[in-house]
């Protein structure tokens, strides 16, 4: 295995599955929507309808990942048609791609993972039980659509830039990686706010975020850097 592949697969893997081992085992879930995100005086989520947490985080942070994914959309469109664009018809095809596969295979994984949002749990004024993440799910209660997270997979698909810039421009793409990391945190933060998501839920987006990033980018961009790959940082 070269070093590509030890610093952008193996290690991500292993850091990934030690977070998730971490949080199951420390319940760290429900410690920090107990310390931080519910407040038992109020008895309601400190985000729940908030300017910061709905307007400006929810709506105003889908917004910029739609006009994001819209500017990549229309630059390949418009790649078959003006020189200029040509060279970046890849590209732009290859974080459009990601832009609308992430967030798709989340909800999809929502639709069977059976998982509830932390505001519906009787813990939290809700009425129904809280089930650990591998926990057994009583059949008879409504099915929950919660897991992964759905809104911070829409900023941790931005991940792909990190991908895209990395064989060119790779001082920029570790300060896209950054900023986009951070982006993604403050998606979590948001949802964990409004009771929407646990930490879990918001990790296991980030872990699906990179890996199908990383995927795509092997797909559709890796033959610009030559048929062995990269094997720097």
């Amino acid at each position: 295995m070269g070093a590509f592949w030890r610093r952008h697969a193996l290690w991500p893997a292993l850091l990934f599955g030690a977070a998730f081992l971490v949080v199951w085992a420390t319940h760290l879930d429900l410690w920090l929507a107990d310390t931080f995100f519910y407040s038992g005086t109020i008895h309601d989520w400190i985000g729940a309808g908030t300017w910061w947490a709905v307007d400006l985080i929810h709506t105003g942070g889908a917004w910029l990942v739609r006009l994001i994914g819209f500017v990549a959309l229309l630059t390949f469109l418009l790649g078959f048609k003006v020189s200029r664009l040509r060279r970046w018809r890849l590209d732009s095809a290859y974080l459009t791609l990601a832009l609308i596969l992430v967030p798709s295979v989340v909800g999809a994984l929502q639709i069977v993972t059976n998982v509830d949002c932390p505001r519906d749990l009787d813990r939290y004024g809700g009425d129904r039980p809280y089930v650990s993440l591998l926990g057994d799910r009583p059949d008879d209660l409504p099915r929950a659509e919660c897991y992964p997270g759905s809104h911070s997979s829409s900023g941790f698909a931005l991940l792909s830039v990190y991908f895209l810039l990395r064989d060119r421009r790779p001082r920029l793409a570790r300060q896209a990686l950054a900023g986009v990391i951070l982006l993604g945190m403050v998606f979590s933060f948001g949802q964990q706010a409004r009771g929407a998501h646990f930490l879990s839920h918001d990790l296991a987006s980030a872990a699906i975020a990179w890996f199908l990033s990383l995927a795509l980018w092997q797909i559709m961009l890796r033959r610009r850097i030559g048929a062995n790959g990269p094997e720097g940082g």
